[in-house]
């Protein structure tokens, strides 16, 4: 099945998209899919001022998945957006809070500023297409200092509101926890999650490296998850924590108490540690679970991880679509909308 798979995704990548007849029914079908049944492309650390000027011009990209790091800083108690320097800021969110002020502004700012970019920018596209933004926590959270989860969930509820698509969104009226509304796909259509930012959450390099850190985001937050929902402020909760690395079978059980295994739906690893080791990836499909395949550029045969030809990054995305990834990513911020933009079918 693999095989045939990669044959298909090599002869052309139109049988794996989701499309019938013209572009404009193909929009239509899209739009008509559920947020689970499609696969996209996204953009890694899509904030680092080589990708793009701008992070507004990330969101102008296309790409349904852009990524932030963040280290919390001890000293000054701010939400630091950095790839390697936890005391300062260093990104292309610029200190622009309304439309006008976009593309244009000095960069380099704090967390805040880059939601205010997305709430600026969403005023000019009100019916943009849902974008996950991954949240790396490079350090973790610190509770301590009083930026732990609740801070941030506050913090993403002052500056966007109802443009977030939260974890209380997925489970409704109808299901006590998260793994139970995946199972039952209560995942709204694509089209029903227009103008919707979705947050996911995964465990810092610096965090996990650390020996003395035996508290992980994923953890730290699916307690958070966990005791909301128990108090009955679930509401309250603006992100997904995913399942960081690439595993065979259910990661969720070796890793999690019992008691916080329900509330993780989102998966997040190595595209070629997926297919290389023969992973059984119709387990996310079957539950309805969004899986985030990272690296997408590195699986065999190798594609270039920055400037793909059009016709190999659609070939990739047919590919890992049929290997049931629901949003692939690489290093492809050179690559135009109609690129960054697709959506494919999910195997």
């Amino acid at each position: 099945m693999r095989v045939l798979r990669r044959l298909a995704a090599v002869m052309g990548a139109g049988a794996l998209f989701v499309m019938a007849g013209s572009a404009a029914h193909a929009d239509t079908v899209q739009d008509a899919a559920k947020f689970s049944a499609t696969t996209t492309i996204g953009t890694h650390n899509a904030y680092e001022k080589d990708k793009y000027t701008y992070w507004a011009q990330a969101l102008d990209s296309g790409a349904s998945l852009l990524e932030l790091d963040v280290y919390v800083d001890s000293i000054s108690k701010r939400w630091r957006v950095s790839h390697s320097n936890p005391w300062g800021d260093d990104n292309n969110c610029e200190k622009a809070s309304t439309p006008s002020q976009l593309y244009g502004q000095s960069t380099s700012q704090d967390l805040g500023s880059c939601l205010d970019n997305m709430a600026a920018w969403e005023q000019l596209h009100p019916d943009h297409a849902p974008v996950v933004v991954k949240v790396e926590m490079k350090v973790g959270f610190n509770q301590t200092i009083g930026l732990g989860p609740s801070a941030f969930d506050t913090l993403v509820s002052q500056k966007l509101g109802g443009s977030v698509y939260k974890p209380a969104d997925l489970l409704g009226s109808s299901y006590s926890t998260l793994d139970a509304a995946a199972k039952a796909n209560a995942w709204p259509t694509r089209d029903q999650l227009k103008g919707k930012f979705i947050f996911e959450l995964i465990p810092g390099t610096v965090e996990k490296a650390n020996p003395f850190d035996h508290y992980w985001t994923d953890e730290e937050y699916g307690d958070h998850l966990r005791d909301l929902s128990a108090a009955g402020n679930i509401s309250q909760a603006q992100a997904f924590p995913a399942v960081l690395g690439a595993e065979n079978g259910d990661p969720r059980t070796s890793r999690y108490d019992s008691s916080i295994q329900p509330w993780f739906v989102f998966f997040d690893g190595d595209a070629a540690t997926y297919l290389n080791n023969g992973y059984d990836t119709s387990f996310y499909a079957t539950n309805h679970y969004i899986l985030i395949m990272t690296d997408a550029a590195g699986v065999s045969p190798a594609i270039s991880s920055t400037s793909p030809t059009d016709a190999e990054a659609a070939a990739r995305l047919a590919l890992l679509a049929a290997d049931h990834a629901s949003i692939i990513t690489a290093d492809w911020s050179a690559k135009p909308a109609s690129v960054l933009g697709e959506v494919a079918a999910r195997g």
